[in-house]
């Protein structure tokens, strides 16, 4: 048995942005990280300031660990409804062998 998607909107996520409710949307995926405000290694001000809203490219920004991103599922409460999704952009270089480049310069997807 698979456990459903719960799915929300852009609008009603808006207004979950106190210290009493915190949400995050970070790659059409929400967060809420409420309990996880008072761990925060960068402190609980960054979360506050983005909380309600996407934070996908400060989160990126920051260039987060692996284990930063494993800990993140304990935290995910659901996804933006299809209508308010972005379009998500790869975070990851790979090398096109089909092609010639010049020394350190990669393609990006």
């Amino acid at each position: 048995m698979s456990e459903e998607i719960k799915l929300f909107t852009r609008e009603e996520l808006k207004c979950r942005n106190s210290r009493e409710d915190a949400i995050l949307i970070i790659h059409n995926g929400v967060y809420d990280v409420t309990k996880f405000l008072d761990e925060h290694p960068g402190g609980e001000e960054v979360l506050l300031e983005l909380a309600g809203r996407d934070a996908s490219e400060p989160f990126e920004d920051v260039s987060h660990s692996s284990d930063a991103r494993s800990l993140m599922k304990k935290y995910k409460i659901g996804e933006l409804v299809e209508a308010d999704r972005t379009p998500s952009k790869a975070h990851v270089a790979t090398w096109d062998n089909d092609t010639r480049q010049e020394p350190g310069k990669c393609v990006l997807q």
